[in-house]
């Protein structure tokens, strides 16, 4: 016959080990700075609508589609190659030739809409979940913005088990989401950005 109290005790060690699992350091993207305003390496794609901002020169500013031979064209300077860069290296480029004109420029590229919202620019949410999502990437969507726009967690949800899956050069790469933590005691160690292409999977608790 088992002993009641062996099981009270086993069942305790389960959740003490649950409860170290979930409060140990979680993987995370790494963090991202400079210029671009999209975090991570998204690259900007003809069809992009992107706006350059010249800090103290709102004259310069410009807000424009990058044409399908992959330039923008920039006041003073002219035409920019814009596709396939990052919105750092974007800025840096138009720094570099607003230097001949005027004096340490500051430039902030923010892409204001991505190539009509293709494949590669949604934001999916799937697993236990109340709603399985397909969303439009935002600038600065973060996990908790995906997770809400999908409805919440769902009944049966291991929230703390959630994971993001990101494409990156070497192929997907898996990060700790701990969405409980997230909703439940305001721990935001884990609601990172987002970025364009994401995947965020909730499995179900074993029991």
């Amino acid at each position: 016959m088992r002993h009641p109290y062996g099981t009270f005790i086993i069942g305790i060690l389960i959740a003490g080990l649950t409860a170290c699992a979930s409060t140990g350091t979680p993987n995370l993207p790494p963090e991202s700075g400079g210029h671009g305003v999209v975090t991570g390496e998204y690259r900007i794609d003809v069809g992009d609508q992107v706006s350059i901002n010249v800090w103290k020169n709102p004259e310069l500013n410009i807000s424009e589609p990058v044409r399908p031979d992959g330039k923008i064209a920039v006041h003073l300077v002219g035409d920019i190659a814009a596709a396939g860069k990052t919105p750092e290296q974007l800025a840096d480029d138009v720094e570099r030739e607003l230097s001949s004109y005027i004096k340490d420029p500051n430039v902030t590229v923010i892409l204001t809409g991505l190539a009509g919202q293709n494949y590669r620019s949604k934001i999916r949410v799937t697993g236990s979940v109340a709603n399985i999502a397909s969303l439009d990437y935002s600038q600065g969507m973060t996990v908790i913005d995906a997770i809400l726009a999908a409805g919440g967690l769902s009944l049966y949800a291991n929230g703390n088990k959630a994971k993001l899956h990101r494409q990156s050069e070497s192929g997907i790469v898996t990060y700790d989401i701990r969405l409980k933590d997230i909703l439940e005691k305001g721990i935001m160690t884990t609601n990172v950005q987002l970025m364009p292409g994401d995947v965020i999977t909730v499995p179900e608790s074993a029991f």
